[in-house]
């Protein structure tokens, strides 16, 4: 018998038993890297930035006039008014300049304690 012949008999499947056909896999096993995928996402970023987001309106609902702010745009000031509706606020940033600009334009509202707290904390340290 030559080499040929012999890897063509290998090769069949002798015809007696059917091909073994192989387990199917489980859906849930299909499923779990997109699970898992899914419960990282929210740990890792969407929940801090939820969280983040919560503080941020509540510092906006809690503006009233004479807290000092930095803008969005680095501009430092002193809430002179805020309108009815809450939208929209007038700042003063000099004695004679006043500018009126969106109430989401406030990066952060600058507080005495916080500044206290900090100084507090470092030197019990």
């Amino acid at each position: 018998m030559d080499v040929a012949n012999l890897i063509v008999l290998l090769a069949q499947n002798g015809g007696d038993a059917p091909a073994a056909q192989p387990e199917p896999v489980p859906f849930w096993v299909l499923l779990a890297p997109i699970l898992i995928v899914a419960v990282l996402y929210q740990l890792m970023i969407s929940g801090p930035q939820r969280r983040e987001q919560a503080r941020r309106d509540e510092m906006l609902k809690g503006l009233k006039k004479n807290d000092p702010i930095v803008t969005i745009g680095g501009i430092l000031g002193t809430v002179v008014s805020v309108s009815e509706d809450g939208s929209e606020v007038t700042v003063r940033v000099d004695d004679n300049a006043r500018l009126k600009m969106r109430r989401d334009a406030i990066r952060e509202v600058i507080r005495k304690e916080t500044a206290a707290d900090g100084k507090n904390e470092s030197k019990s340290s």
